[in-house]
């Protein structure tokens, strides 16, 4: 499983980012997807996770700020970050095939820098 994401950058509290993942293989649409985030020194963290079936679970800090979607079309999943703070710094990891407080298959990070 290959899992290659990109979009992560730098931006001002307030902004925006889009993230992308794209995973190899020809079952995507079979599959559950995820993002994850780790800080220094913590855990990684669910930040949003998508089933099959589209049944959604976002981590609680979200609140209403990010969105995840998938195009199975393009066995890409997306997370549009909206209100960023700089707290929401933080690798951000695709995940293939868990459940929303079980990780799979991770792919590598992409950094997320937000500043104050």
């Amino acid at each position: 499983v290959q899992l290659q994401a990109s979009g992560g950058g730098s931006v001002q509290a307030g902004g925006s980012l889009t993230l992308s993942c794209t995973a190899s293989g020809s079952t995507f649409s079979s599959y559950a997807m995820g993002w994850y985030r780790a800080t220094s020194g913590k855990q990684r963290e669910l930040v949003a996770h998508i089933k099959s079936d589209g049944v959604i679970t976002y981590g609680d800090f979200v609140k209403g700020r990010f969105i995840i979607s998938r195009d199975n079309a393009k066995n890409t999943i997306y997370l549009q970050m909206n209100s960023l703070k700089p707290e929401d710094t933080a690798v951000y990891y695709c995940n293939k095939g868990g459940s929303p407080y079980e990780a799979g298959a991770w792919g590598q990070g992409t950094q997320v820098t937000v500043s104050s």
